[in-house]
């Protein structure tokens, strides 16, 4: 008999309670903030056809990074490496009937068939917020201040990270008339700037050089190396810098500036790798030196809706990615202690389990998440795995106890015990869930 394996799939992880009530933590963060800014909840399919990935998103996504199959019908699928082109097809089949501005989140999971390495994962979840309907800055500033509330929200200051800030348009203007490349080397250059990072000095050198080609070269490098120069706006080349397509740029910082947004900066190698973005694109990188990395991203994609057949409408989003996020909670230690969901956990003494079950019951219709020790076992085995669950409160049953209806009550992160009534148990539960989660309102506010 062949043995099965017991770890998951390459790229992919288990999420054991512990992991669980993290992810939960952090995914409700993100539901309260966007709900405060006025978001609902939507739902898309984890199946869509190849070609709604292929029209926009980019052959290295669509083409090599797409978990894809035959389904029984014979038509080509695709597990959803995204979520932007799934919600415009739904935006696009409900053009008329929408009300606008309309503003979309969901937290979902997707896959790509990626290499795995600390922070990417082939199966990954995300928050997707969108704006559609709604042209301009203000709109742009939106979706960015709301990504930055959400670090705040974390518990995040503006020295942990920064907000970097491009615009599609200006990169355009920047490739055709300020380096003089052709649609094509455009693309090549731009594919290249994203890949800037991730590459040595040299090869983005050597790279670029093949794009513009021998003649063009040493105008065009030195070109860059004074884009390269530029910490802001205002030090960017004069031909950049009296253009149409700046404007957008500076009117979003102004937005920014007035929300109190102090650590987003203006970055003219920011290029945002998919093919469908047409304004403006952003970054939020850690600045922590062990996790110094882009954590989530978004942008402007007027375009999208306009492929499935309706009119074309504008849209700008962004997608906070949930195994960056932890990373970041992890590397500041941002991360509050998240005790088990169970708040009571009922240790029977002698031959009282009935008793202890009754009292559980009458728990639960109070309102008190409680379990009981079933097993039968000695009292300091059963201690040892209510502690070792992160329960915060055990409260011990015998005979006596039910009888006297006053029951040893400990609290496991105090080590501190008490007899209580049942009335008390329960008052004193809901103040301990109380300040909990006013501590964790605290911190999203």
């Amino acid at each position: 008999m062949t043995t099965l394996s017991s770890q998951p799939y390459k790229g992919t992880r288990d999420y054991y309670p512990a992991d669980k009530r993290v992810q939960n933590y952090i995914f409700s963060h993100w539901r309260t903030i966007s709900e405060r800014y006025g978001y609902e909840e939507y739902g898309a399919p984890t199946l869509e056809p190849l070609e709604v990935y292929t029209a926009k998103s980019g052959q290295e996504l669509a083409g090599e990074q797409t978990y894809t199959f035959t389904d029984r019908g014979d038509r080509t699928v695709a597990i959803r490496p995204e979520m932007t082109p799934s919600v415009s097809r739904m935006i696009a089949a409900r053009r008329q009937e929408m009300a606008y501005p309309a503003r979309l989140f969901s937290i979902a999971n997707f896959m790509r068939y990626e290499r795995p390495q600390r922070g990417r994962e082939r199966e990954f979840w995300q928050l997707n917020a969108d704006i559609f309907g709604a042209e301009g800055a203000l709109a742009d500033a939106e979706i960015i201040v709301m990504g930055w509330r959400m670090m705040k929200g974390f518990g995040a200051t503006d020295d942990m990270f920064v907000i970097r800030v491009n615009n599609r348009k200006l990169i355009n203007f920047m490739m055709a008339n300020y380096l003089g490349l052709d649609a094509v080397q455009s693309q090549l250059m731009i594919r290249l700037f994203d890949r800037k990072e991730k590459i040595s000095h040299e090869d983005f050198r050597d790279q670029a050089i093949d794009i513009f080609g021998d003649a063009a070269a040493p105008k065009g490098l030195a070109k860059i190396a004074a884009l390269l120069t530029a910490k802001n706006i205002a030090e960017l080349p004069e031909e950049i810098r009296e253009s149409e397509e700046v404007k957008e740029v500076q009117e979003v910082f102004t937005l920014l500036e007035r929300a109190g947004v102090k650590n987003a900066i203006f970055d003219i190698t920011l290029m945002r790798g998919f093919d469908y973005y047409t304004g403006t694109v952003f970054e939020f990188f850690d600045t922590h030196p062990e996790n110094n990395r882009a954590m989530f991203g978004g942008g402007r994609y007027d375009g999208l809706v306009g492929l499935f057949g309706a009119e074309p409408i504008s849209a700008v989003g962004f997608a906070p990615g949930y195994t960056m996020t932890e990373l970041f909670l992890r590397s500041h230690d941002l991360l509050p202690k998240l005790p088990s969901t169970t708040d009571i956990s009922v240790i029977v003494l002698g031959g009282a389990l009935q008793g202890a079950m009754e009292l559980a019951d009458k728990l639960r219709e109070e309102g008190v998440n409680t379990e009981v020790d079933i097993t039968g076992r000695k009292l300091d085995k059963q201690l040892k795995s209510a502690i070792k669950k992160d329960v915060p409160f055990i409260v011990f049953v015998g005979d006596e106890e039910i009888k006297q209806e006053i029951y040893p009550f400990k609290d496991t992160a105090k080590s501190e015990e008490q007899k209580l009534s049942f009335e008390r148990i329960v008052s004193t539960v809901k103040d301990r869930r109380l300040r909990h989660n006013d501590d964790l309102d605290d911190l999203f506010e």
